[in-house]
């Protein structure tokens, strides 16, 4: 794909490399030449992107010619929406107080030349930076507060802006960037939908390790879905999805849920969607669901300030105490003794008002049956970590967690499956996790999980590539029942 350099005044472009074709937005608006190509990719450099600016109708009239404009008119628009600006500094906070903790001046400004920077030591931010807003040259100003470093602006700037000392650097970091396959934010067009996967790279037990999202991403691909995996930092461009795909360990009060919540005000196909986010990751919330349902669970009771003094003559002890948001087995805790309980119970409360105690039900092993669309998916036996009574094991030494063996369906007890399925489809339809154990010829319901693990090697065990492709077919099969709800709508 051909592609040129658009900028205000060519004559005073300062960076000059024999490859690199530069033209100005006077001739790219007026010229003949400029209109028919199609799937040029058109790099926008002039110095303003105001509203009805020469810089603002390049991008603009490329779009309507089957142009690639870089940046893209979101990208513009976020550009000058300050409370988008503020929303990223808010992010960037704890990374620049870090970098910065040593600096003696008050300000602080980063240039970043296609997501570059020249020091090395300010590389991740000026990706962070380009990501969310994927525009040629970028000027970030930052400024120590009492407590930390905010962003003060974020703005586009011009080449003649550039220090002659950079020129070098921008070039090299231009071609670099000019030899990419596609760009920041388009989406291959050879595909009929596109979905986004919301990850957290650094997260220390996420829903799906690496080669699972790479399995889901060829998944998709056979299904004539294009399938990116996004960040937190990318919140701004879920609109330019159709499905979202969140494989983040979720809760309400974080990123993800507002993830979840964007996308459905949307119109996206998205799982988790937030009415299961709510329902699945408060524990008090399920108790009283599965006690008004007769769904059955070990006994249980909800605690307060009031009530601590009864736990043991409800449950016994040992007994097993829970946060409502814990996942992963964190804040859930073992009860031996009576004091233990009330030291336990006092560390909860600063937490939450609310909190769950149940019965210890000691087994070698939990199940988990993957529910997805109202029907099973996979089933998996979660082993306990040798000498403990959970699957995992949190301590000084790091996380431990016991072995994992996938069965069949097929081969799951029907007291298991049964109560799996009658817990889940109070949920909805989306993708949930049912941990169940059996206590021989009955089965108790323990929670239900609105983002279950898929790690490759584990829950793919029994069903290997089928498994990914199950999940990938429900995002198209919804997809394209959407598509078709609208166009009898007459709204495409």
């Amino acid at each position: 794909m051909s592609h040129i350099v658009v900028v205000d005044k060519p004559a005073r472009w300062p960076l000059r490399a024999a490859d690199i074709e530069v033209i100005s937005a006077q001739a790219y608006l007026t010229d003949p030449r400029y209109i028919r190509p199609r799937g040029l990719r058109v790099y926008n450099l002039c110095r303003s992107y105001r509203y009805q600016s020469s810089g603002y109708y390049v991008s603009l009239l490329a779009l309507a010619r089957g142009h690639k404009p870089f940046p893209s008119i979101r990208t513009m628009q976020d550009l000058r929406d300050a409370a988008v600006a503020r929303d990223v500094g808010d992010d960037l906070t704890d990374d620049m107080d870090r970098l910065l903790k040593k600096m003696r001046s008050n300000t602080f400004t980063l240039s970043v030349y296609f997501g570059r920077n020249l020091a090395r030591r300010y590389a991740a931010i000026s990706a962070r930076l380009f990501k969310i807003f994927p525009a040629p040259f970028l000027r970030a100003e930052f400024v120590r507060t009492r407590d930390s470093w905010k962003l003060r602006t974020l703005r586009p700037i011009g080449a003649s802006e550039v220090p002659e000392n950079h020129h070098e650097f921008v070039i090299n970091a231009a071609r670099r960037f000019f030899a990419q396959k596609r760009l920041p934010g388009s989406p291959a067009n050879r595909f009929t939908y596109n979905l986004a996967i919301l990850v957290n790279p650094a997260e220390a037990l996420p829903p799906s390790n690496r080669l699972a999202l790479r399995r889901f991403v060829a998944a998709g691909r056979r299904l004539g879905m294009n399938v990116e995996l996004i960040e937190r930092d990318e919140y701004r461009r879920v609109a330019e999805f159709d499905a979202l795909f969140i494989r983040e360990t979720t809760r309400v009060d974080h990123h993800t849920y507002r993830f979840a919540r964007r996308a459905a005000s949307e119109g996206l196909v998205v799982i988790d969607d937030p009415e299961s986010i709510v329902r699945c990751t408060n524990k008090v919330f399920l108790t009283e669901l599965f006690a008004a349902r007769g769904i059955p669970m070990p006994q249980t009771m909800i605690i307060h300030r009031r009530n601590r003094d009864r736990v043991i003559d409800s449950l016994a002890l040992p007994c097993v105490l829970k946060l409502p948001d814990g996942s992963f087995s964190q804040g859930v805790e073992k009860a031996e003794s009576a004091e233990a309980l009330q030291e336990t119970l006092d560390r909860m409360f600063e937490h939450s008002d609310l909190v769950i105690g149940q019965r210890f039900v000691p087994t070698a092993f939990d199940w988990r049956i993957g529910m997805l669309d109202r029907a099973p998916l996979y089933a998996c036996r979660y082993h306990m970590v040798d000498q403990h009574w959970q699957i995992y094991k949190f301590d000084t030494k790091g996380t431990r967690d016991g072995d994992a063996d996938a069965v069949s369906i097929d081969d799951v007890p029907p007291v298991v499956l049964n109560a799996a399925q009658r817990a889940a489809k109070l949920i909805g339809d989306g993708f949930y996790g049912v941990d169940v154990k059996q206590l021989g010829r009955r089965a108790v319901v323990i929670e239900i999980n609105d983002n279950p693990t898929i790690d490759a090697g584990v829950e793919d065990g029994v069903m290997g590539r089928a498994l990914y492709d199950r999940i990938m077919t429900v995002f198209r099969d919804r997809l394209e029942a959407r598509t078709l709800r609208k166009n009898a709508n007459g709204t495409i």
